[in-house]
């Protein structure tokens, strides 16, 4: 399938799979954009491209001009802790061919073409939260929303569009694969949990935490520092009685090396998950919401904030994002409190 755009008397943009042919095109425009400074450096790899595609890590639809060039570009690839939980986002449209709908007819391209084509279980994109448009645009694709990531990007990343201060993104979600599970809600994000599932058709059955420990494996974490963004993620894998200790010192590396924002994925399968957020709680972590399928099944969202949280600069589209950051806001807020 592809998508055919008339956009003048002697120019059609044709919206099509990425080719191997079509990686020094890309290249060339995202300096033409972004000179070398896109922090995604694949995008200036022609083989990098092509193998990634080959493996299916990064899945790009491009916007070829009937004029030989490369216009537009977007992408689904592997973020997540599993390979079926694609990441759309990268997108970019050359200046000159902005305002014919390139953007919304590459989004309309991945979401009904390339996340069914390679096996996507479900698709994730971090809408911004500087503004409201791209919130708009992931809605229009069948995204919903599932969490709220808070100040996830520095200020600088969003100078041009007038951002002041730490921008926070809205975790949306659109599910291609339900599979029925059993997800575990902590007493304290029951409600939110509910809501949040409430509409969203994952397949998931909350039932209510149970007060049981971790169990005796060995805890295994996997943590990421995005410098740019002072921002760091644990993955969980496994939380066993060790967990405190273990966590302790992937937090104080964290903490060490200037991260601002923690962020902590665990998973919605462990019936025992309410003491794992009881004791991040007492650390300052707080609510964040639902990762969908995040580890084949689901996954809690932690995270922790070393500064003063930029509420004010949140802006949101839609009454169920607003309801969301508002449990997220008053679980920081309890959190808080506790610690001296």
């Amino acid at each position: 399938m592809q998508i055919i755009l008339d956009i003048s008397g002697d120019e059609r943009i044709t919206i099509d799979t990425f080719q191997p042919g079509d990686a020094a095109g890309v290249g060339d425009l995202f300096r033409k954009v972004y000179g070398e400074d896109y922090p995604v450096k694949l995008v200036y790899d022609p083989e990098g491209l092509v193998r990634a595609f080959e493996k299916h890590e990064n899945v790009p639809a491009v916007a070829r001009s009937s004029k030989g060039t490369i216009v537009g570009y977007v992408s689904i690839f592997r973020s997540a802790p599993v390979e079926t939980v694609y990441e759309g986002g990268q997108g970019l449209v050359l200046v000159d061919y902005r305002k014919h709908g390139i953007a919304r007819a590459m989004n309309r391209y991945f979401s009904e073409v390339l996340a069914p084509a390679y096996g996507a279980d479900a698709v994730f994109g971090e809408a911004v939260c500087n503004q409201v448009y791209m919130q708009r645009a992931w809605a229009t694709e069948g995204a919903i929303e599932t969490a709220l990531e808070v100040d996830l990007m520095p200020a600088e990343a969003y100078a041009r569009e007038g951002a002041a201060g730490r921008v926070a993104t809205l975790h949306m979600t659109r599910m291609y694969r339900p599979m029925e599970h059993t997800v575990y809600a902590p007493r304290r994000y029951e409600e939110a949990m509910r809501f949040i599932y409430d509409g969203f058709t994952s397949g998931a059955r909350v039932a209510k935490a149970t007060d049981e420990s971790a169990g005796g494996k060995p805890t295994s974490v996997e943590s990421s520092h995005f410098e740019f963004a002072h921002v760091a993620r644990m993955t969980v894998r496994q939380a066993g009685q060790d967990f405190p200790a273990v966590f302790e010192e992937y937090e104080r590396d964290a903490l060490e090396k200037g991260m601002v924002v923690i962020q902590v994925w665990l998973k919605l399968s462990w019936p025992f998950v309410a003491g794992l957020t009881d004791w991040l709680g007492g650390r300052g972590y707080f609510f964040g919401g639902i990762l969908p399928r995040w580890f084949g099944e689901d996954g809690l969202l932690m995270q922790k904030i070393t500064v003063h949280p930029n509420w004010e600069g949140i802006m949101l589209y839609s009454d169920r994002a607003h309801r969301i950051l508002t449990a997220v806001r008053e679980d920081w807020q309890r959190v808080t409190a506790q610690i001296p």
